[in-house]
């Protein structure tokens, strides 16, 4: 046994209008009604966050959340949680990110940073062990993230110091513009950038100089050794090709978005495939700390592209979401506009689905030449879509109207385009076709960020030619189901599963490496909690915390106005292709309701999606007020 401060660390609290800092320790029982991540980030704005504020004010909240896991040497133990209200969506807003930024933060004795208030002038905070500040960033204002990552390394003369930040577009508060850490990792959706940049917080800079104890480090070693024996069973295809490896697959299926949802396979995917891009522009695989997968990619381009490694590379979404979904197949340009965004800060997926949103706008003549500044903006047209983000960064034109996110732009653009944005309580729909595996559908709909396909593991995940059951059998779940099933069977494997992957975002596990994806299984998580803190927890006692943090979201969700009629798809996804291996199918929407008030049900929530009395005692959390 050590002492608990070896793994609990301070809260930095941080207030930005007067310039102060402070730390405090938290009881260690918080710690484990919560462990941290999104579960203490929604504990911490549900109890300090007043209702109704504008998510751009001073009022807002900006909540940084490692776990008592982060930064031990298992891979995937990388990931932490910043949340807020969203600018995009007004409703709970929370994104995830690997990197080494969590890591750092921790060994500096760091759990969590909460910041509030706005600063008089830019500013960054730099963190040295026990030791921060605020510092001047008015010389950051306009550049772009690696010139800022070099800035600073520079200023403080460490080239090894990770550095959390926005980029040009936080700064001018894109509706979805992110945070990113190396420049190469993201917290990517529901506008977390603009909140800092409403903040003028720059970056926050961490370095530390010692690492963490455990209560249990040779069972932290074991568990090691045991993923390492057999992270390749699961996970080849990722360290060879990325996450793009799986744009082949769904193509072939019918489930590759394409052209703003129109249609469910692209005769373009081979050339913007996993597998071309590393024949062809990749150059290195990156990784986050202690991960061997290596799933990130570093391309380089050169010629009307050119493209620096330095940015790292397209991920699936990104191929999606610049590539098929705006009808380009052309991946040097993708890659340019990967690189664009990840320097500018913005969001690659909501970039995507508001420029092929605005290209189907202008097809269908909504929208025309004197619209876009003279920009051919047709599906296909790759030049068009760098022109877009440029615009969108610079909120020029008919950018500062794309700038606000899709559902924004489409009152914008009047009645008639409303039917093609494609987007879930604000938040823009990710590369995923609902109409091929329904579980996504639900995912959408009943997620509190939006339009979010990390809820829970995929339908395909669990067909006969998915992964393998044994991985989610200590839950219960032991029998494959077809990915177009709606049936309550369909609900409860949701229901479950997305618990799976809420407790991954309060412990900092990235879905890659835990189960069901990756080869460490639900066991190995228990046995890493108790081997870093000493306490004799179960797969029980992690579920409820992730239960917890979801109904938590809820419950914001709730007191900020939104109700079970946000609970919904677009209704594209309930009409049919008229092409391709699902032509003529859609998902039936009487079924579909169905299913969101079976999923309530299973909650302990009302007909209206309201958590029960019952409900918020059991989870210990009838303190909430909604």
């Amino acid at each position: 046994m050590v002492n608990k401060d070896s793994y609990i660390g301070k809260i930095l609290r941080v207030d930005l209008t007067r310039g102060k800092l402070k730390t405090e320790i938290l009881e260690e029982n918080l710690y484990r009604k919560y462990l941290g991540g999104s579960s203490l980030a929604g504990y911490f704005l549900l109890n300090e966050l007043k209702k109704g504020i504008d998510p751009l004010s001073p009022e807002n909240m900006l909540v940084f959340t490692c776990s008592v896991i982060t930064g031990t040497p298992v891979p995937g133990a990388s990931r932490f949680t910043v949340a807020a209200k969203s600018p995009l969506t007004g409703a709970f807003a929370e994104a995830e990110a690997g990197g080494w930024w969590a890591p750092e933060l921790k060994w500096a004795g760091y759990d969590a940073i909460i910041i509030k208030g706005v600063s008089p002038k830019p500013v960054y905070i730099w963190i040295h062990n026990n030791k921060v500040e605020l510092r001047h960033a008015g010389h950051l204002t306009g550049k772009t993230t690696g010139e800022v990552e070099h800035i600073i390394r520079d200023e403080l003369k460490d080239n090894n110091i990770r550095i959390a930040q926005i980029g040009p577009a936080g700064e001018k508060m894109v509706r979805y513009s992110c945070i990113t850490n190396e420049c190469k990792h993201f917290n990517g959706r529901v506008g977390l950038g603009a909140v800092m940049g409403s903040k003028k917080l720059r970056a926050i800079a961490v370095k530390a100089t010692s690492k963490n104890h455990y209560a249990d480090p040779e069972r932290i070693k074991e568990i090691t050794k045991e993923f390492a024996s057999k992270w390749k069973e699961t996970s080849q295809g990722l360290y060879d090709y990325g996450t793009a490896g799986g744009v082949l697959g769904l193509n072939e299926k019918g489930i590759l978005p394409t052209r703003n949802f129109q249609e469910g396979q692209f005769e373009g995917a081979e050339a913007i495939s996993g597998v071309t891009m590393a024949d062809t522009i990749l150059v290195n695989r990156g990784h986050c700390y202690a991960c061997p997968i290596r799933c990130k990619r570093e391309v380089k381009v050169e010629g009307i592209y050119d493209v620096e490694p330095y940015y790292g590379g397209p991920e699936y979404e990104t191929i999606g979401s610049l590539g098929s979904l705006c009808g380009i197949d052309s991946l040097e340009a993708i890659a340019k506009g990967n690189e664009l965004c990840n320097k500018y800060g913005l969001d690659t997926i909501s970039t995507g689905t508001t420029i092929a949103f605005a290209m189907e706008c202008f097809e269908e003549e909504i929208i025309d030449k004197n619209d876009t500044n003279g920009i051919d903006l047709k599906f296909g047209n790759a030049d068009a879509m760098l022109e877009m983000i440029e615009k969108i960064k610079n909120l020029d034109g008919i950018g500062a109207i794309l700038a606000r996110g899709v559902a924004y732009t489409a009152k914008e653009f009047g009645p008639r385009a409303e039917k093609f944005a494609m987007h879930v309580k604000g938040e823009e729909c990710p590369m995923h076709e609902p109409r091929g595996k329904i579980g996504v559908g639900l995912q959408y709909a009943i997620s509190p960020t939006g339009a979010d396909h990390m809820e829970a593991p995929h339908d395909l995940s669990f067909t006969d030619y998915g992964l393998p059951l044994d991985s989610v059998k200590p839950l219960g779940l032991i029998e494959p189901i077809d990915a177009h099933d709606l049936s309550s069977k369909k609900v409860r494997f949701f229901s479950y599963t997305q618990k799976i992957y809420s407790l991954c975002n309060s412990i900092g596990m990235c879905q890659f490496i835990g189960a069901p994806m990756g080869a460490l299984s639900l066991k190995n998580i228990v046995d890493l909690t108790n081997a870093v803190t000493g306490w004799n927890t179960s797969l029980f006692e992690l579920i409820k915390v992730a239960e917890k943090s979801n109904t938590m979201a809820r419950c914001f969700n709730l007191r900020e106005g939104l109700s079970s009629k946000d609970d919904k798809l677009p209704d594209r996804f309930f009409e049919a292709f008229t092409s391709g291996p699902l032509k003529d199918k859609a998902i039936n929407r009487q079924e579909f309701d169905t299913a969101v008030k079976t999923y309530y049900a299973m909650e302990g929530w009302d007909e209206n999606g309201v958590p029960t009395k019952a409900k918020l005692a059991e989870l210990d959390l009838d303190w909430i007020e909604f």
